[in-house]
């Protein structure tokens, strides 16, 4: 079934047109979201530490692991439902992408449920886990609760924006972010030092802002009159499209999850060396995640831009705009981290004035960062890889490296050679640069069976 865009719709028609622009219109307002998720995730910590105090402060320091997985997993389901989507509306199969969408949406609002009434249960056990101090866990288990019991506001914007990517609009889901971020500040504000609520008032703040902006994207898929509108009465779960989504987006939900987990140990060897270290690694580490915005950002355009142009059968395009990806990746990528290098004291200066947090920070800028440009061949090809449906692949090669390779290695070398900061540092690089080599492997030997297979059924 085949159709073609209404004349005014908000939808990006990806398979056709300049491949490079269509790239940057698509991720610009991915990278800005980004930026604006990350002053979402910020806030709190810097309103509560400032007006509260540094327990209530590491208090929420404590709880970002488990909110992160939670997140984590539904990005991935993310992830997985905009493939599928994509392939619907590049090959104009309007009546899938509407099951597929609805699907989706039933799919996120049960499990938000069952995880937000799970995660409650949880969040004790998980505390202990962790070795919560004393006198943390009391305002960790507060925000913790409030802010799990209301995160289906989150999930849903996630599952919402998700859907608006995978038919090309990145734009409006950037809108809803801004106004909830900015928002979100005021609410911390008033609740926090108006009216005196602590910790609880910024999970609560955080809740409205979040349910507000899943109220959004759930008017905005409502009312529309575009191909993805959402039709409440067809909310179901259709078994075939819901299997093909989590083919595709468990796997990748898995490896962030564990990705994210297998971090804790890291940290854990940083830690040895005290707080001179560990505050240098905290200012290169805020940096590194301002680096990873674009190439992050170039990964969903590529997963968006191949899924829909394999549904479309425009394969040659695909692998066109995936060269495109990593080229523009890699440049943006590349000049961040020349400047960085360049003005790297300064860069840690702003997060702290201690000479020796300066050095440290300094140390791991100037080791680690220039081998961010591997990582960026990593997560484009693990994108284009996922936009053709393949997420088992990416998942097995990155987890062996960011985590079963990366672990192995401090353990070894920490404990047979020697032990200092830079050799810590160095547990990135290696896990990006193996990755590296393993990904372009993996993603040349998959294109060449590709073609073997296309020679081999011409009519197809």
């Amino acid at each position: 079934m085949t159709s073609q865009l209404p004349h005014k719709s908000t939808a990006r028609d990806m398979t056709s047109g300049p491949i490079l622009r269509q790239l940057v219109l698509f991720a610009l307002p991915l990278m800005l979201g980004n930026v604006f998720q990350m002053l979402y995730n910020t806030v709190d910590s810097v309103i509560v530490g400032n007006f509260v105090s540094k327990q209530a402060l590491a208090a929420i320091g404590s709880t970002t692991m488990i909110t992160n997985m939670m997140v984590f997993f539904f990005n991935g389901f993310s992830v997985g439902a905009g493939v599928v989507i994509g392939h619907y509306f590049g090959a104009r199969e309007m009546d899938k992408l509407h099951r597929a969408i609805e699907t989706t949406m039933a799919a996120t609002f049960l499990l938000s449920v069952l995880f937000s009434i799970a995660g409650v249960l949880a969040v004790d056990p998980l505390l202990k886990l962790m070795s919560t101090p004393d006198d943390v866990f009391a305002e960790a288990a507060i925000y913790l609760r409030i802010y799990i019991g209301g995160i289906s506001g989150l999930l849903i914007y996630n599952m919402g924006s998700g859907v608006l990517r995978a038919v090309g609009d990145s734009t409006r889901p950037l809108f809803f972010l801004i106004f909830t971020s900015l928002l979100n500040i005021v609410l911390d504000l008033f609740f926090v030092i108006v009216l005196k609520t602590g910790i609880a008032g910024a999970a609560i703040a955080t809740v409205i802002s979040q349910a507000l902006s899943g109220a959004a994207i759930l008017l905005l898929l409502s009312r529309t009159r575009d191909i993805y509108r959402l039709s409440w009465r067809e909310l179901r779960l259709d078994g075939p499209i819901l299997r093909r989504i989590f083919s595709v987006g468990l796997p990748a939900g898995i490896q962030s999850v564990l990705t994210a987990f297998s971090n804790i140990f890291v940290q854990g060897y940083v830690n040895v060396f005290g707080s001179d270290v560990m505050a240098g690694w905290a200012s290169y580490n805020k940096l590194d995640q301002f680096i990873m915005l674009p190439m992050q950002s170039m990964a969903m355009a590529a997963t968006t831009f191949v899924s829909q142009n394999v549904g479309a059968g425009e394969d040659r395009r695909a692998d066109r705009g995936t060269l495109a990806s990593l080229l523009l990746t890699c440049g943006i990528t590349g000049s961040i981290i020349a400047l960085l290098i360049v003005f790297a004291p300064s860069a840690v200066r702003f997060f702290s004035p201690d000479s020796e947090v300066i050095r440290y920070g300094v140390l791991f800028i100037r080791t680690n960062c220039a081998f961010l440009l591997f990582n960026c061949i990593n997560h484009v090809l693990a994108g284009a890889l996922r936009g053709r449906g393949d997420s088992h692949g990416p998942m097995i090669i990155m987890l062996s490296c960011f985590v079963a390779l990366r672990q192995t290695y401090l353990y070894l070398i920490t404990h047979l050679y020697a032990n200092t900061p830079r050799i810590v540092g160095l547990g990135y690089p290696i896990g990006w640069s193996s990755c590296c080599a393993v990904m372009l492997l993996y993603f040349f030997w998959r294109r060449r069976v590709r073609l073997r297979s296309a020679q081999e059924t011409p009519g197809e």
